[in-house]
Parts: structure tokens; sequence; C-alpha cells
């Protein structure tokens, strides 16, 4: 077969790639070492977020002069990054779906497009696929069918959203990680994350955004809040990284989870339910 200057060989191509990813794993290694976020690193280099982030998992194809524009910042030169990069394990772009976990006002819907914005990925929300399916608003679908048809729909609606999007964030309802093949199905099939925070932060949350009725003639509410994250922490805790968000901002939440999600190392994907190690990231 014959490739013009236009369509690389196969083994040029895969080197190109695998070129692209070390680079970024060099870049990503390097930052960290500073402590310098993305923010922090892109603000001083002149580049985008976005673009460091798919620098960092080997999708960003930089200029020698912007890649001296980034090695300055860190302390070295684009050569040394080069030559690093050579030596060093890539990091895995996430070639998956991240799928947000988390009761609500974990942040799923607030951190979750600006997470897709950084990735270059679109946003979803589970809640609105199985509406949207259902032509019906959710308390309308629990009043009328109940709760095991909604689980039922919200698999299939899983199912089909999986089997067409190769990427995208995906922000899931509270008790997705009670409904067992559901839950099986996302861990296997995505990349998990669960958004940790504290019942206060949840409560309060819930509260910023104009919504009393949780709390609404329940004196005891957050009691059963805090009862309720106890029960579901063992399920949560499944996730492929967990990335706490309490007394953190926005910024480094939203940080934390694409710093997560593009490491070099994590769990396997559809492990059994049990408690192997994960990457845990707190801010």
């Amino acid at each position: 077969m014959n490739y013009s200057a236009s369509c690389p060989a196969p083994g040029r191509e895969s080197r190109r790639i695998e070129l692209l990813r070390t680079l970024g794993a060099a870049v990503r290694k390097r930052r960290n070492e500073l402590g310098l976020t993305m923010k922090g690193l892109g603000a001083k280099a002149g580049v985008s977020e976005r673009f460091l982030a798919q620098l960092e998992t080997g999708e960003g194809n930089i200029s020698v002069a912007r890649l001296q524009d980034v090695a300055d910042v860190l302390g070295t030169t684009a050569s040394a990054l080069l030559d690093t990069g050579a030596h060093a394990p890539a990091a895995a772009p996430p070639r998956r779906v991240v799928a947000l976990l988390g009761l609500r006002g974990a942040g799923k819907s607030t951190l979750g497009p600006e997470v897709a914005r950084r990735l270059g990925f679109a946003f979803f929300e589970l809640d609105a696929l199985v509406t949207r399916e259902a032509g019906m608003p959710l308390s309308t679908i629990f009043e009328m069918h109940g709760e095991a048809w909604f689980r039922k729909l919200e698999l299939e609606v899983l199912r089909t959203f999986l089997d067409g999007h190769e990427t995208g964030v995906l922000a899931t309802g509270g008790a997705i990680v009670t409904s067992r093949e559901t839950f099986e199905i996302l861990r296997r099939r995505t990349t998990t994350v669960w958004l940790k925070a504290s019942a206060q932060d949840h409560w309060d949350r819930v509260l910023r955004q104009g919504d009393v009725r949780p709390m609404r003639n329940r004196a005891n509410a957050m009691s059963e809040l805090k009862a309720l994250l106890r029960t579901r922490k063992p399920l949560y805790s499944l996730a492929a990284h967990v990335v706490d968000t309490s007394s953190t901002s926005f910024e480094e939440a939203a940080e934390g989870v694409v710093d997560a999600v593009t490491a070099p190392v994590s769990r396997e994907a559809g492990a059994a339910f049990s408690g192997s190690p994960k990457r845990s990231v707190k801010r």
C-alpha cells in the first residue's frame, strides 16, 4: 500500500502517538512536582487549560516554540521534557465516559460541565436522559410507575447512551449505586469518580440551590442525611477515583477530577465489588 505525506505509515503514526503521550506524562509529572495547577501553568505559559489537559493526555500536538514556553514555566527545557518523556510511562487519556457519583449536593451538575470543558467532552445528566425517554418529569415517573420501573428504564437508557458515546462526562443520580446491575455496568464501561463531601456541605449546597424540600417538616433531616451517607459510602468507595470536594474551591475540585481521570495509573475498570486500591484526590 502506498502512503502519501498526508497519510503517515502505520509505524510512523504509532511512534507519533507514543511520543505525544510520553511527552504529556513528562509535562504532568514536572507540573505536579512543582505543585502547579493547570490554571497556573496555563496562565504563565500563555496556553489554555483545555490545551494543557489535551497535552498531558497525549492528544495535544504542541509546537516546539509553545512547548518551550511551557518548559520555561516548569524550569526546564523542551528537549529535557522530550528526553524525560521517552523514559516515562504515558498518561492514559480517558477515552471513556467519565461518570460522576455522589449524593445530591456533591457537585455533579455544577462541576460536571467544567470538567467536560477541560477534557474537551460533552456533558450529560442521566436523569435528564431518562425523563426525555419517558416523556415525563421524574416526579411523574415515580408517582405513576414507581421506583422499580424507573430503575429499569434508567438501566436501558444508560446502556443505550454508552453504546452511542465513546466519551463524555455523565452526572448520575445519587441512588444509582444501589442498583447492582446498573452500577456494575457503569463501573465496567466508564471511569467512575465519587465526588465526596461532608454531610454539612451536601446540606448547604442544596440550600444554596434554593431547594428546601428535603428539609421541610423534617426535624431529623440532617441525621437522616448523615445516615444515608454512611450507608452509601461503601458503594461510592468502589468508584475508580475519589475526589474530596469539601473545603476546596470550584477550580480546585474541577482540576482534581481532571487530574484523577487523566492520571497514568488507574484502577482496573469493572473490577469485582471489592476494596481494590484507587486514586483519591483531596484538594
